[in-house]
C-alpha cells in the first residue's frame, strides 16, 4: 500500500515535468525573485509567468468546485496572479517587468497573433466561408439580449434603466478598456458632461466583474455542451460541417514559417489600421481570412502556422493567464465592486448575452453552445485578454478569430450603439 502511494506521488506531473523537477525549477524562480536576481526582461518575465502560472494553473484544474463551475485553471492563474500583487507577494520590480512585458513588451499581441493565424489557416475553407457571412447575427442578438436582461434585472434591484444600460451594460459588451471603456468614456464625456476620469471610474468596475462572470459561465457551459451532446459542436461552430484536421507530423522547421507568418500578419493588420478606422486585430483577421478562402497560401506555410498555434497555447496558456492578472487585472477595483444590486445587474449582463447570442446562433445554424460562448462571452470579457481566459474556460481555444471579432468588431459597434443611445436617454 505505501509503495503503491509512492508510486502515484512519483506520477504527478506538472507542466509534462516530475514533481521533483517542477520543484526545482520553482525554488529557482522564487529564489531569483525574492532576492532580487532574476534575469530582466523577456527571460525573467516568462520564466515567473510560465513556472507560477502552470503551478496555478495545475492547481485549478484539480480543485474539485473551482474546476467544474468556476473556469479551473484559467480562473486561478488570473486571480491568483492578481491577489499576488494585492497582497504583495511579488515584488514591485518584478510587478513593472511583467506589465512591461505583457503591454509595451507585446506579449499579449504575440499569443494571439499565433492563435488568429493558426486557427484560422488551419480551418477548412467552406467552413471559414459560411460562418464569416452569419456570424453579425448571433453578435447582435447578445447585445439585444444583454440590454434587455439587464434593464430588468437593474431595475428589480433599484437601478435606473439609464445606469443599468450605459454605466453598466454598455462597457461590459464594449470590447474591454482600450477599445471599449476608454473610447467610450469619452463619447460619455462629450454628450453628458464631467471628465473621462469620472466615467472611467464607474465604467471599469463592470468591465472587472462582468469578466469575471463571462470567465465562469463558459466554464459552465463546457460542462452543460457534454451534458447535452446536442447543443454542442465541441469546438466547431457551425453545423452540418464537421471539419476533422488533417494530421501531420511535427515540424520544427514549419512551426518557425509558422513564427514568421504570425507577426507577419499582426504587422499588416498594423498596416491597414493606418488606412482603414477598424482595429488592428479586426483588419488582421480579415487579411487571414482572405489569403486562406482566396488559396494564396501553399500548403506548408498553412501547416507550419497551425502547428506554430499549437505550440503557444500548450506552452503559454497558462503563461499568459498568469501575465493577464498580473498588468490587467485590478482585484481592489473588483472587490469594490462586489455589492448585491451591482453584482445582480452584471450578472443580467452576461447572462443575456449568453441567452441572445445561444439563441440566435441557432436559428442561424450554429450550434449554441459554440455561439453563446463566442458571440455572447467573448463580448462579455476584457478583449483580447479575455477571450483568452474565456476559451480556456471553455476549453475551446480554436475558436480564437471568432472571439476576437466578437471583441473588437462588436465593441466598434458597441461604441456606435451607446452614442446613439445617449440622446435618447439624457
Amino acid at each position: 500500500m505505501l509503495s503503491h502511494t509512492g508510486d502515484e506521488r512519483k506520477s504527478i506531473t506538472i507542466f509534462g515535468l516530475p514533481l521533483i523537477w517542477f520543484g526545482v525549477l520553482t525554488a529557482v524562480t522564487l529564489v531569483s525573485m525574492y532576492t532580487g536576481n532574476l534575469p530582466g526582461g523577456m527571460i525573467g518575465s516568462l520564466l515567473v509567468m510560465m513556472v507560477l502560472g502552470e503551478l496555478l494553473g495545475w492547481a485549478g484544474d484539480r480543485l474539485p468546485i473551482v474546476r467544474t463551475y468556476l473556469g479551473g485553471g484559467a480562473i486561478v492563474a488570473i486571480f491568483g496572479a492578481a491577489y499576488m500583487v494585492y497582497a504583495d507577494l511579488i515584488p514591485a520590480a518584478t510587478v513593472t517587468m511583467i506589465n512591461d512585458f505583457m503591454t509595451t513588451g507585446g506579449f499579449l499581441d504575440f499569443y494571439i497573433a499565433a492563435l488568429i493565424t493558426g486557427s484560422i489557416l488551419g480551418m477548412d475553407k467552406e467552413v471559414l466561408v459560411k460562418v464569416g457571412l452569419k456570424y453579425f447575427i448571433p453578435i447582435f442578438g447578445a447585445v439585444i439580449g444583454a440590454v434587455i436582461v439587464a434593464a430588468l434585472f437593474g431595475m428589480l434591484v433599484g437601478f435606473s434603466l439609464a445606469d443599468a444600460v450605459l454605466v453598466i451594460a454598455m462597457p461590459i459588451m464594449g470590447g474591454g478598456m482600450g477599445a471599449g471603456a476608454v473610447p467610450m468614456s469619452q463619447i460619455y464625456s462629450e454628450l453628458m458632461g464631467n471628465t473621462p476620469g469620472y466615467y472611467i471610474s464607474m465604467l471599469v468596475p463592470a468591465l472587472a466583474l462582468g469578466n469575471v462572470f463571462a470567465i465562469v459561465l463558459a466554464s459552465v457551459l463546457n460542462i452543460i455542451g457534454k451534458k447535452r451532446p446536442s447543443l454542442s459542436g465541441n469546438g466547431q461552430l457551425l453545423k452540418g460541417f464537421e471539419f476533422k484536421e488533417k494530421e501531420t507530423p511535427f515540424d520544427i522547421k514549419k512551426m518557425g514559417i509558422g513564427l514568421a507568418i504570425a507577426i507577419t500578419f499582426f504587422a499588416l493588420g498594423g498596416l491597414l489600421a493606418g488606412l482603414i478606422p477598424l482595429h488592428a486585430y479586426a483588419l488582421m483577421i480579415i487579411a487571414v481570412a482572405v489569403a486562406k478562402i482566396a488559396g494564396w497560401l501553399p500548403e506548408r506555410v498553412l501547416e507550419g502556422a497551425n502547428q506554430w498555434y499549437k505550440f503557444v497555447a500548450k506552452n503559454w496558456t497558462f503563461a499568459l493567464l498568469f501575465g493577464i492578472g498580473i498588468a490587467y487585472t485590478d482585484l481592489e477595483t473588483v472587490l469594490a465592486a462586489m455589492t448585491i444590486p451591482y453584482i445582480v445587474t452584471v450578472l443580467g449582463v452576461v447572462l443575456g448575452a449568453v441567452i441572445g447570442a445561444g439563441i440566435v446562433g441557432r436559428f442561424v445554424g450554429f450550434y449554441p453552445i459554440e455561439s453563446a460562448i463566442t458571440a455572447g462571452l467573448c463580448m462579455a470579457n476584457m478583449g483580447g485578454t479575455g477571450d483568452v481566459a474565456v476559451l480556456s474556460a471553455a476549453k475551446r481555444m480554436e475558436l480564437m478569430p471568432f472571439a476576437q471579432i466578437s471583441s473588437r468588431l462588436g465593441g466598434a459597434l458597441i461604441l456606435l450603439l451607446a452614442g446613439l443611445i445617449i440622446p435618447l436617454l439624457f
